[in-house]
């Protein structure tokens, strides 16, 4: 195994991997904390975004999207639900006061995410619309085999994090093209919880996602309500990604045809928050409930606040935690979400700065007005009991596994060694309880997901890689370590470190049908960190 780099330096190089060699050596030195430096690029020229201006654009609020109607459809069971319609189109947007308008996509008219608000049990039926042109505007692989003939702009949406039918999950190969549509229910079975949307289609994920297809889906129930926290304006859902910029102020993806090889990672220079480049927010004197996630294809971020002050996490990926946690610093790999409350009452007429390390991602501008607050931060949140690991009737053992390519090919990340075409190999039983673990032989801090359902962490412990490499030995060279307090909610994404076993306890309940489990870093999933895995009834 090749170790020419690692992430636990946690030296963080902000690069644009143009070429897979290039963007891996870069890539990789970008973890959990840390430095970033100046992006590089490799033979490509590409605006210097570092030199527009910050915090001239005011942040962009997630766009509510409303129902038409309500509507029976016999393909769900006959299910009568308030309906929605998406028109997915290509649309031109001002990223920054100084960019000319940028030609993206989107599930709504601008480039602010679209929000879905629902309730706890309440279903929705969401009818997806492509209105795509046939021609996608950034540069495509070469097709895989099975999609020589499928269109360009073929999308699929999934709903990340949410307990669905099969059929409604977004699975790759559920791709449509342009002129078609396919109708999803959602039947928000879960606890309140922020989760969000984007593309999955086969071949094109990270393109998609890349171009703009991305939204919030908020679920809400009475226990949530009853905790009287921060609301209305002062509740925030905020998108946060990377971006780069040819020069002529249009989206770059650094993906050229004629190297061969599919860039492993993207690291762009650029720091967008709900669709603007370093927005700036005014806020009140008072506490706030921020609602963060992670969409870039690949970037890890570490938040804090410039003041150094501290904030409560009050939870994660798939709901509020039990109590919540004090924080200064806090790491989101791609696709996880966090919850936070910030007090700015102690920071009346300055300026606060959202930032990963030296980049600077949104600033918030608090007024002097004398306010009152009658939100509040609760002591305990809601019950989150922590499943015991005698709950798991079956542990099975995952390899995260990377090779090198030949005669200039990418590198490919595989799990067990497998590719996404190959037979499924992890059944599960409908109401079973399992443990995974995660046997991380990269160099890579991979954050993996599972579609439908939702898991606690049980412990992360280093291995020898060599020992398993040689004889397939699981010798471990330290303890385990429990979750960070933040983590001990349920979750759908897991940071599974380098050289670790990291385990999860999963409770498959929900649906039977056939969903995957993947990569989060988009590159990764595309070069073939995805593997399917069937529920059965």
């Amino acid at each position: 195994m090749s170790k020419r780099w690692t992430r636990r330096h946690l030296l963080q190089q902000s690069a644009l991997a143009s070429a897979a060699v290039m963007g891996r050596r870069a890539f990789a030195m970008q973890h959990m904390q840390g430095m970033s430096m100046p992006a590089a690029h490799h033979g490509v020229r590409t605006m210097d975004a570092t030199k527009l201006t910050p915090f001239v654009d005011p942040l962009p609020l997630p766009v509510l999207q409303h129902s038409t109607e309500r509507r029976s459809s016999k393909m769900h069971s006959a299910v009568d639900a308030p309906y929605y319609s998406v028109h997915v189109r290509e649309i031109a947007c001002k990223l920054h006061r100084d960019l000319p308008p940028s030609r993206m996509w989107g599930y709504g008219a601008t480039s602010a995410p679209v929000l879905f608000e629902a309730r706890s049990h309440e279903g929705v039926l969401i009818d997806w619309i492509n209105e795509l042109p046939p021609k996608h505007f950034l540069p495509l692989d070469k097709p895989m085999h099975g999609l020589e003939n499928a269109p360009e702009t073929r999308i699929v949406a999934h709903m990340h994090g949410a307990r669905v039918p099969s059929v409604s999950d977004g699975y790759p190969d559920d791709w449509f093209g342009p002129g078609k549509n396919k109708l999803d229910y959602y039947p928000n079975g879960q606890d309140a919880t922020g989760l969000w949307v984007h593309d999955h289609a086969m071949g094109v994920s990270r393109m998609n996602v890349f171009a703009g297809l991305m939204g919030w889906y908020i679920i809400r129930d009475e226990q949530e309500d009853a905790l009287r926290l921060p609301s209305g304006k002062y509740e925030l859902p905020l998108l946060i990604y990377d971006r780069s910029f040819d020069p002529q102020g249009q989206l770059y993806y650094p993906n050229p045809p004629d190297e061969g090889a599919w860039a492993q990672e993207f690291l762009g220079d650029a720091m967008l928050v709900n669709g603007k480049v370093q927005p700036y927010h005014e806020v009140e004197p008072r506490k706030y409930r921020l609602r963060i996630a992670n969409t870039a294809n690949s970037r890890f971020f570490s938040l804090a606040f410039s003041n150094e002050q501290s904030f409560h996490v009050i939870g994660s990926d798939q709901g509020l935690l039990a109590a919540p946690v004090e924080m200064k610093r806090i790491v989101l790999a791609p696709a996880e979400r966090t919850d936070i409350v910030v007090d700015f009452g102690n920071a009346a007429g300055s300026h606060i700065i959202l930032q990963s390390d030296t980049l600077e991602l949104m600033q918030f501008r608090v007024s002097k007005q004398s306010v009152t607050d009658e939100s509040r931060l609760p002591t305990q949140l809601r019950s989150t009991p922590r499943m015991p690991e005698s709950a798991a009737g079956n542990t099975r053992l995952i390899t995260l596994n990377e090779f090198d390519g030949d005669n200039g090919m990418p590198m490919v990340m595989l799990l067990n060694r497998k590719h996404w075409i190959e037979p499924v190999t992890e059944r599960v039983k409908l109401g079973s309880t399992e443990i995974w673990s995660f046997v991380n032989l990269t160099q890579d801090t991979h954050p993996i997901h599972l579609h439908l359902v939702r898991f606690q962490i049980l412990d992360r412990r280093p291995f020898s890689v060599d020992d398993y490499l040689t004889d397939n030995t699981l010798r471990y060279t330290g303890n385990g370590r429990p979750p960070a307090e933040h983590e001990l909610g349920w979750k759908d994404v897991v940071q599974c470190p380098a050289e670790t076993v990291t385990r999860i306890i999963v409770p498959f309940q929900g649906y039977a049908g056939r969903y995957l489990y993947h990569c989060h870093i988009l590159e990764h999933e595309a070069n073939d960190m995805m593997r399917p895995y069937d529920v059965l009834p």
